[in-house]
Protein backbone atom coordinates (compact mmCIF):
# COMPACT_ATOMS: atom_id res chain seq x y z
CA UNK A 1 0.00 0.00 0.00
CA UNK A 2 1.37 3.02 -0.66
CA UNK A 3 1.59 6.21 2.08
CA UNK A 4 3.74 8.56 1.29
CA UNK A 5 1.83 11.70 1.32
CA UNK A 6 0.46 10.28 4.90
CA UNK A 7 3.98 9.60 5.71
CA UNK A 8 5.31 13.39 4.45
CA UNK A 9 2.12 14.95 5.86
CA UNK A 10 2.97 12.72 9.49
CA UNK A 11 6.47 14.28 9.28
CA UNK A 12 5.45 17.97 8.74
CA UNK A 13 2.26 17.57 11.42
CA UNK A 14 4.95 16.66 13.83
CA UNK A 15 6.61 20.24 13.96
CA UNK A 16 3.87 22.10 14.70
CA UNK A 17 1.28 19.61 16.76
CA UNK A 18 2.72 17.39 19.61
CA UNK A 19 3.30 14.11 18.23
CA UNK A 20 1.25 14.83 15.12
CA UNK A 21 -1.94 14.30 15.53
CA UNK A 22 -4.84 16.26 17.41
CA UNK A 23 -6.08 13.82 19.45
CA UNK A 24 -3.21 10.48 20.72
CA UNK A 25 -5.15 7.30 19.22
CA UNK A 26 -4.68 8.56 15.97
CA UNK A 27 -0.91 8.42 16.45
CA UNK A 28 -0.83 4.56 15.16
CA UNK A 29 1.30 4.34 18.73
CA UNK A 30 0.06 1.20 19.24
CA UNK A 31 -0.36 -0.19 16.13
CA UNK A 32 2.87 0.65 14.94
CA UNK A 33 3.38 2.26 11.24
CA UNK A 34 2.42 6.05 9.75
CA UNK A 35 -0.73 6.87 10.66
CA UNK A 36 -3.18 7.82 7.64
CA UNK A 37 -3.79 11.31 6.45
CA UNK A 38 -8.09 11.31 6.02
CA UNK A 39 -9.09 13.78 2.77
CA UNK A 40 -12.81 12.40 2.34
CA UNK A 41 -15.40 9.70 3.09
CA UNK A 42 -18.37 8.66 1.87
CA UNK A 43 -21.44 5.56 2.56
CA UNK A 44 -19.12 3.06 4.39
CA UNK A 45 -15.41 4.38 2.55
CA UNK A 46 -12.92 6.19 3.67
CA UNK A 47 -10.42 7.68 1.48
CA UNK A 48 -6.62 8.71 2.06
CA UNK A 49 -4.28 11.27 0.79
CA UNK A 50 -2.98 8.70 -1.63
CA UNK A 51 -6.11 7.79 -2.68
CA UNK A 52 -6.34 4.75 -0.64
CA UNK A 53 -9.78 3.78 -0.09
CA UNK A 54 -11.38 1.47 2.57
CA UNK A 55 -14.43 0.14 4.21
CA UNK A 56 -14.10 1.71 7.57
CA UNK A 57 -15.48 0.68 10.99
CA UNK A 58 -13.99 3.97 13.38
CA UNK A 59 -16.89 6.07 11.88
CA UNK A 60 -15.55 9.09 13.35
CA UNK A 61 -15.39 7.13 16.68
CA UNK A 62 -19.07 6.41 16.77
CA UNK A 63 -21.33 9.21 15.22
CA UNK A 64 -21.76 8.64 11.47
CA UNK A 65 -24.34 5.76 12.00
CA UNK A 66 -25.84 6.76 8.73
CA UNK A 67 -22.67 6.39 6.76
CA UNK A 68 -20.41 9.33 5.80
CA UNK A 69 -21.75 12.82 4.22
CA UNK A 70 -25.02 11.33 4.59
CA UNK A 71 -27.51 13.83 2.65
CA UNK A 72 -29.63 14.00 5.88
CA UNK A 73 -26.66 15.61 7.80
CA UNK A 74 -24.86 17.42 5.21
CA UNK A 75 -28.11 19.29 3.85
CA UNK A 76 -28.92 20.56 7.13
CA UNK A 77 -25.12 21.67 7.48
CA UNK A 78 -25.14 23.70 3.82
CA UNK A 79 -28.72 25.11 4.90
CA UNK A 80 -27.33 26.34 8.88
CA UNK A 81 -24.14 28.04 7.44
CA UNK A 82 -25.67 29.90 5.02
CA UNK A 83 -27.18 31.83 8.11
CA UNK A 84 -23.62 32.03 9.92
CA UNK A 85 -21.60 29.92 11.82
CA UNK A 86 -22.18 31.25 15.09
CA UNK A 87 -24.21 34.05 17.21
CA UNK A 88 -23.25 33.43 20.88
CA UNK A 89 -27.09 33.75 21.21
CA UNK A 90 -30.14 31.06 22.12
CA UNK A 91 -31.43 29.58 19.22
CA UNK A 92 -35.09 28.12 18.35
CA UNK A 93 -33.23 24.57 17.33
CA UNK A 94 -31.49 24.37 20.96
CA UNK A 95 -35.27 23.97 21.97
CA UNK A 96 -36.52 21.46 19.46
CA UNK A 97 -33.18 19.36 20.08
CA UNK A 98 -33.69 19.23 24.06
CA UNK A 99 -37.34 18.56 23.41
CA UNK A 100 -36.48 15.50 20.93
CA UNK A 101 -33.66 14.38 23.45
CA UNK A 102 -35.72 14.61 26.23
CA UNK A 103 -38.59 12.62 24.21
CA UNK A 104 -35.95 10.41 22.87
CA UNK A 105 -34.16 9.08 26.34
CA UNK A 106 -37.17 9.64 29.33
CA UNK A 107 -34.58 10.18 31.97
CA UNK A 108 -33.54 13.35 31.06
CA UNK A 109 -36.10 15.84 32.13
CA UNK A 110 -33.41 18.98 30.89
CA UNK A 111 -30.50 19.05 29.19
CA UNK A 112 -27.25 21.54 28.72
CA UNK A 113 -25.76 21.49 25.24
CA UNK A 114 -21.74 21.62 25.36
CA UNK A 115 -19.14 21.08 22.87
CA UNK A 116 -17.78 17.56 23.34
CA UNK A 117 -17.83 14.27 25.38
CA UNK A 118 -15.46 15.54 28.16
CA UNK A 119 -17.18 18.63 28.67
CA UNK A 120 -20.17 16.86 29.31
CA UNK A 121 -18.61 14.55 31.68
CA UNK A 122 -16.75 16.88 33.46
CA UNK A 123 -19.89 19.40 34.13
CA UNK A 124 -21.45 16.48 35.36
CA UNK A 125 -20.00 15.45 38.06
CA UNK A 126 -19.55 18.96 38.90
CA UNK A 127 -23.16 19.43 39.25
CA UNK A 128 -23.46 16.17 40.97
CA UNK A 129 -20.94 17.41 43.39
CA UNK A 130 -22.89 20.60 43.85
CA UNK A 131 -26.25 18.73 44.14
CA UNK A 132 -25.04 16.56 46.45
CA UNK A 133 -22.59 18.56 48.98
CA UNK A 134 -19.95 15.83 48.63
CA UNK A 135 -16.80 15.41 46.77
CA UNK A 136 -15.70 12.23 45.87
CA UNK A 137 -17.04 9.82 42.76
CA UNK A 138 -16.84 6.07 41.98
CA UNK A 139 -14.71 5.51 38.51
CA UNK A 140 -14.85 2.33 36.77
CA UNK A 141 -11.42 0.85 35.80
CA UNK A 142 -11.01 0.85 32.25
CA UNK A 143 -13.80 3.22 31.58
CA UNK A 144 -12.77 6.55 29.10
CA UNK A 145 -14.40 9.61 30.13
CA UNK A 146 -12.62 12.48 28.03
CA UNK A 147 -9.39 13.74 29.25
CA UNK A 148 -10.83 15.76 32.92
CA UNK A 149 -8.38 15.79 35.29
CA UNK A 150 -11.12 13.35 37.56
CA UNK A 151 -11.19 10.82 34.72
CA UNK A 152 -7.43 9.93 33.95
CA UNK A 153 -7.17 7.29 36.80
CA UNK A 154 -7.20 3.88 35.32
CA UNK A 155 -8.61 5.36 32.10
CA UNK A 156 -9.41 3.03 28.81
CA UNK A 157 -8.38 3.47 25.15
CA UNK A 158 -6.14 6.59 24.23
CA UNK A 159 -4.53 6.85 28.07
CA UNK A 160 -4.13 2.51 27.85
CA UNK A 161 -3.02 2.68 24.37
CA UNK A 162 0.22 5.60 25.21
CA UNK A 163 1.08 3.49 28.02
CA UNK A 164 -0.06 6.72 30.37
CA UNK A 165 -3.37 5.29 32.69
CA UNK A 166 -2.35 8.11 35.21
CA UNK A 167 -1.17 11.35 33.37
CA UNK A 168 1.05 13.71 35.19
CA UNK A 169 -0.69 16.93 35.72
CA UNK A 170 -3.53 14.83 37.54
CA UNK A 171 -2.72 16.58 41.35
CA UNK A 172 -2.81 13.89 44.17
CA UNK A 173 -5.85 15.76 45.39
CA UNK A 174 -7.98 14.96 42.91
CA UNK A 175 -6.88 11.47 42.40
CA UNK A 176 -7.51 11.24 46.13
CA UNK A 177 -10.97 12.26 45.58
CA UNK A 178 -11.65 9.65 42.48
CA UNK A 179 -12.15 5.88 43.78
CA UNK A 180 -11.87 2.93 41.40
CA UNK A 181 -13.67 -0.40 41.30
CA UNK A 182 -13.54 -3.00 38.49
CA UNK A 183 -16.04 -3.21 36.05
CA UNK A 184 -18.80 -5.99 36.99
CA UNK A 185 -17.72 -6.06 40.24
CA UNK A 186 -20.89 -5.14 42.37
CA UNK A 187 -18.84 -6.23 45.58
CA UNK A 188 -15.91 -3.74 45.12
CA UNK A 189 -18.34 -0.83 45.04
CA UNK A 190 -20.10 -1.81 48.14
CA UNK A 191 -17.09 -1.83 49.54
CA UNK A 192 -15.97 1.67 48.41
CA UNK A 193 -19.74 3.01 49.65
CA UNK A 194 -18.75 1.56 53.15
CA UNK A 195 -15.39 2.84 53.55
CA UNK A 196 -16.72 6.29 52.07
CA UNK A 197 -20.24 6.08 53.80
CA UNK A 198 -22.20 10.08 53.21
CA UNK A 199 -18.71 11.05 51.05
CA UNK A 200 -19.87 9.91 47.70
CA UNK A 201 -21.53 12.19 44.92
CA UNK A 202 -21.34 10.24 42.03
CA UNK A 203 -20.83 6.69 40.47
CA UNK A 204 -19.86 7.56 36.34
CA UNK A 205 -19.51 4.67 34.07
CA UNK A 206 -20.05 3.64 30.69
CA UNK A 207 -22.88 1.33 31.05
CA UNK A 208 -21.67 -0.71 27.99
CA UNK A 209 -17.73 0.46 28.30
CA UNK A 210 -16.31 0.88 24.30
CA UNK A 211 -13.25 2.52 25.54
CA UNK A 212 -11.46 -0.97 26.63
CA UNK A 213 -12.55 -3.00 23.52
CA UNK A 214 -16.35 -3.65 24.17
CA UNK A 215 -17.43 -5.23 27.25
CA UNK A 216 -20.74 -6.36 28.10
CA UNK A 217 -22.80 -5.74 32.09
CA UNK A 218 -23.58 -9.37 33.70
CA UNK A 219 -25.57 -10.83 36.26
CA UNK A 220 -27.34 -7.65 36.05
CA UNK A 221 -24.63 -5.70 37.07
CA UNK A 222 -26.37 -2.29 36.34
CA UNK A 223 -29.38 -2.54 38.07
CA UNK A 224 -27.25 -3.55 41.34
CA UNK A 225 -25.51 -0.06 41.15
CA UNK A 226 -28.88 1.78 40.76
CA UNK A 227 -29.75 0.03 43.82
CA UNK A 228 -26.66 0.79 45.49
CA UNK A 229 -26.65 4.42 44.48
CA UNK A 230 -30.72 4.54 45.30
CA UNK A 231 -30.19 3.78 49.12
CA UNK A 232 -26.92 5.59 49.23
CA UNK A 233 -27.89 8.87 47.69
CA UNK A 234 -25.41 8.53 45.32
CA UNK A 235 -26.03 10.42 41.57
CA UNK A 236 -26.08 7.78 38.86
CA UNK A 237 -24.22 8.83 35.97
CA UNK A 238 -24.22 7.19 32.40
CA UNK A 239 -22.10 7.99 30.00
CA UNK A 240 -23.88 7.52 26.50
CA UNK A 241 -21.82 9.55 24.32
CA UNK A 242 -20.49 6.22 22.67
CA UNK A 243 -23.75 4.08 23.17
CA UNK A 244 -26.29 7.53 23.24
CA UNK A 245 -28.75 6.70 20.19
CA UNK A 246 -26.68 4.03 19.03
CA UNK A 247 -27.22 1.13 20.61
CA UNK A 248 -31.38 2.24 20.47
CA UNK A 249 -32.95 5.42 20.60
CA UNK A 250 -32.59 5.23 24.49
CA UNK A 251 -29.43 4.29 24.91
CA UNK A 252 -28.16 1.51 26.39
CA UNK A 253 -30.27 2.79 29.31
CA UNK A 254 -33.12 1.46 27.56
CA UNK A 255 -31.51 -1.98 26.31
CA UNK A 256 -30.87 -2.56 29.91
CA UNK A 257 -34.01 -1.15 31.42
CA UNK A 258 -31.34 1.08 34.16
CA UNK A 259 -32.41 4.49 34.63
CA UNK A 260 -29.85 6.44 35.74
CA UNK A 261 -29.96 10.26 37.79
CA UNK A 262 -28.29 12.06 34.64
CA UNK A 263 -26.96 10.84 31.27
CA UNK A 264 -23.86 12.67 29.38
CA UNK A 265 -24.18 12.11 25.40
CA UNK A 266 -22.25 13.19 22.60
CA UNK A 267 -21.44 11.98 19.15
CA UNK A 268 -24.20 10.76 17.46
CA UNK A 269 -26.24 14.08 18.64
CA UNK A 270 -24.13 16.21 16.69
CA UNK A 271 -24.30 14.50 13.23
CA UNK A 272 -20.44 14.21 13.19
CA UNK A 273 -20.23 18.10 14.51
CA UNK A 274 -18.26 18.88 17.63
CA UNK A 275 -21.31 18.63 20.26
CA UNK A 276 -21.91 17.09 23.71
CA UNK A 277 -24.29 17.07 26.31
CA UNK A 278 -25.08 16.47 29.87
CA UNK A 279 -28.99 16.23 31.58
CA UNK A 280 -30.98 14.49 33.89
CA UNK A 281 -33.50 14.66 36.28
CA UNK A 282 -34.88 18.37 36.72
CA UNK A 283 -33.72 18.86 40.33
CA UNK A 284 -30.54 17.85 39.77
CA UNK A 285 -29.98 19.92 36.08
CA UNK A 286 -32.26 23.15 37.99
CA UNK A 287 -28.52 23.28 39.92
CA UNK A 288 -26.86 24.60 36.68
CA UNK A 289 -26.37 28.07 36.20
CA UNK A 290 -28.44 30.26 35.73
CA UNK A 291 -31.30 28.34 37.19
CA UNK A 292 -28.81 27.32 40.31
CA UNK A 293 -25.60 27.80 41.93
CA UNK A 294 -23.06 25.33 39.93
CA UNK A 295 -21.57 27.38 36.93
CA UNK A 296 -20.86 26.06 33.27
CA UNK A 297 -20.99 28.29 30.33
CA UNK A 298 -19.61 27.70 26.90
CA UNK A 299 -19.53 30.54 23.60
CA UNK A 300 -20.09 27.64 21.28
CA UNK A 301 -22.42 25.67 23.19
CA UNK A 302 -25.70 24.54 20.87
CA UNK A 303 -23.75 26.32 18.09
CA UNK A 304 -26.44 26.63 15.18
CA UNK A 305 -24.72 24.59 12.38
CA UNK A 306 -23.99 21.23 15.03
CA UNK A 307 -27.88 22.00 16.23
CA UNK A 308 -29.02 21.90 12.65
CA UNK A 309 -26.66 18.49 12.08
CA UNK A 310 -27.90 17.00 15.10
CA UNK A 311 -31.59 18.17 14.89
CA UNK A 312 -31.71 16.12 11.29
CA UNK A 313 -29.87 13.19 12.83
CA UNK A 314 -31.59 12.60 15.80
CA UNK A 315 -35.16 13.20 14.10
CA UNK A 316 -34.62 10.73 11.45
CA UNK A 317 -33.23 8.15 14.07
CA UNK A 318 -36.31 8.96 16.39
CA UNK A 319 -38.91 8.65 12.76
CA UNK A 320 -36.88 5.44 11.31
CA UNK A 321 -36.57 2.73 14.45
CA UNK A 322 -35.82 0.25 11.76
CA UNK A 323 -32.25 1.66 11.55
CA UNK A 324 -31.63 -0.26 14.81
CA UNK A 325 -33.20 -3.58 13.85
CA UNK A 326 -30.84 -3.21 10.27
CA UNK A 327 -27.86 -2.12 12.32
CA UNK A 328 -28.30 -5.09 14.75
CA UNK A 329 -28.72 -7.61 11.67
CA UNK A 330 -25.60 -6.75 10.19
CA UNK A 331 -23.76 -6.78 13.38
CA UNK A 332 -24.68 -10.53 13.95
CA UNK A 333 -23.91 -10.91 9.98
CA UNK A 334 -20.26 -9.41 10.91
CA UNK A 335 -19.65 -11.58 14.36
CA UNK A 336 -21.19 -14.50 13.32
CA UNK A 337 -18.68 -14.22 10.13
CA UNK A 338 -15.86 -13.85 12.13
CA UNK A 339 -16.81 -16.29 14.98
CA UNK A 340 -16.72 -18.93 11.91
CA UNK A 341 -13.50 -17.88 10.74
CA UNK A 342 -11.67 -18.05 14.30
CA UNK A 343 -13.49 -21.70 14.25
CA UNK A 344 -12.10 -22.58 11.05
CA UNK A 345 -7.99 -21.47 12.06
CA UNK A 346 -8.81 -22.80 15.49
CA UNK A 347 -7.87 -19.51 17.22
CA UNK A 348 -9.39 -19.19 20.46
CA UNK A 349 -9.85 -15.33 20.27
CA UNK A 350 -12.54 -13.54 21.56
CA UNK A 351 -15.76 -11.71 19.70
CA UNK A 352 -17.82 -9.24 22.06
CA UNK A 353 -21.13 -7.30 19.62
CA UNK A 354 -23.52 -5.33 20.82
CA UNK A 355 -26.62 -3.91 18.15
CA UNK A 356 -23.45 -1.95 15.70
CA UNK A 357 -20.52 -1.81 18.25
CA UNK A 358 -18.07 -4.99 17.46
CA UNK A 359 -15.05 -6.22 19.06
CA UNK A 360 -12.14 -9.29 19.13
CA UNK A 361 -10.33 -9.71 21.91
CA UNK A 362 -6.60 -11.26 21.02
CA UNK A 363 -6.64 -13.49 24.33
CA UNK A 364 -8.77 -16.64 24.88
CA UNK A 365 -9.50 -15.57 28.25
CA UNK A 366 -13.61 -14.28 28.57
CA UNK A 367 -13.61 -10.46 28.90
CA UNK A 368 -15.06 -9.00 31.98
CA UNK A 369 -13.56 -6.31 32.70
CA UNK A 370 -10.31 -4.05 32.26
CA UNK A 371 -7.88 -6.60 34.18
CA UNK A 372 -9.44 -9.35 31.37
CA UNK A 373 -8.89 -6.64 28.44
CA UNK A 374 -4.90 -6.67 28.96
CA UNK A 375 -4.56 -10.06 28.75
CA UNK A 376 -4.97 -9.43 25.30
CA UNK A 377 -1.92 -9.71 22.99
CA UNK A 378 -1.54 -6.43 21.83
CA UNK A 379 1.64 -7.14 19.58
CA UNK A 380 -0.74 -9.36 17.11
CA UNK A 381 -3.68 -7.19 17.16
CA UNK A 382 -1.32 -4.43 15.63
CA UNK A 383 -0.29 -6.99 12.54
CA UNK A 384 -4.23 -7.75 12.62
CA UNK A 385 -4.67 -4.42 11.92
CA UNK A 386 -1.93 -3.73 9.04
CA UNK A 387 -3.05 -6.78 7.29
CA UNK A 388 -6.51 -5.28 7.68
CA UNK A 389 -5.41 -1.86 5.96
CA UNK A 390 -3.76 -3.68 3.08
CA UNK A 391 -6.73 -6.07 2.43
CA UNK A 392 -8.78 -2.71 2.07
CA UNK A 393 -10.49 -2.48 6.00
CA UNK A 394 -9.71 0.14 8.32
CA UNK A 395 -10.11 -0.63 11.89
CA UNK A 396 -9.43 1.57 14.97
CA UNK A 397 -5.99 1.52 15.95
CA UNK A 398 -5.99 0.38 19.00
CA UNK A 399 -7.28 -3.18 20.16
CA UNK A 400 -8.62 -1.16 22.97
CA UNK A 401 -11.35 0.56 20.71
CA UNK A 402 -14.79 -0.80 20.19
CA UNK A 403 -15.95 -0.67 16.52
CA UNK A 404 -18.57 1.06 15.05
CA UNK A 405 -20.98 -0.32 11.70
CA UNK A 406 -22.56 2.20 9.89
CA UNK A 407 -26.21 1.63 7.98
CA UNK A 408 -24.14 2.32 4.84
CA UNK A 409 -22.41 -1.16 5.22
CA UNK A 410 -23.47 -3.41 2.21
CA UNK A 411 -23.90 -7.50 2.61
CA UNK A 412 -21.22 -7.71 0.35
CA UNK A 413 -19.00 -5.07 2.64
CA UNK A 414 -19.76 -7.24 5.48
CA UNK A 415 -18.42 -10.30 3.24
CA UNK A 416 -15.44 -8.36 2.64
CA UNK A 417 -14.71 -7.66 6.26
CA UNK A 418 -15.11 -11.37 7.01
CA UNK A 419 -12.53 -11.94 4.04
CA UNK A 420 -10.06 -9.57 5.11
CA UNK A 421 -10.23 -10.50 8.78
CA UNK A 422 -9.69 -14.14 7.70
CA UNK A 423 -6.81 -13.45 5.18
CA UNK A 424 -5.47 -11.11 7.92
CA UNK A 425 -5.14 -13.75 10.58
CA UNK A 426 -3.61 -16.39 8.15
CA UNK A 427 -1.10 -14.12 7.91
CA UNK A 428 -0.75 -13.35 11.46
CA UNK A 429 -0.73 -16.56 12.54
CA UNK A 430 1.92 -17.87 10.00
Amino acid sequence: MNNKQSKSLFDKAQHTIPGGVNSPVRAFKSVGGTPLFIKSAQGAYITDEDDNSFIELINSWGPMILGHAHPVITSAVQEAVNNSLSFGAPTAKEIDIAELICEMVPSIEKVRMVNSGTEATMSAIRVARGYTSRNKIIKIEGCYHGHGDSFLIAAGSGAVTMGVPNSPGVTDGTAKDTLLAPYNNVEAIQTLVAENKGEIAALIIEPVPGNMGLVLPKDNYLQKLREICDAEGIVLIFDEVMTGFRLAKGGAQEVFGVTPDMTTLGKIIGGGMPVGAYGGKAEIMNFVAPAGPVYQAGTLSGNPVAMAAGLNMLTYLNEHPEVYTELAAKGEKLAEGIQAVLKELNLPYQVTLLGSMICIFFTENEVDNFADAQTTNTEKFGKFFHQMLENGVYLPPSQYESWFMSLALTDENIQQIIAAVKSSLIAVEG
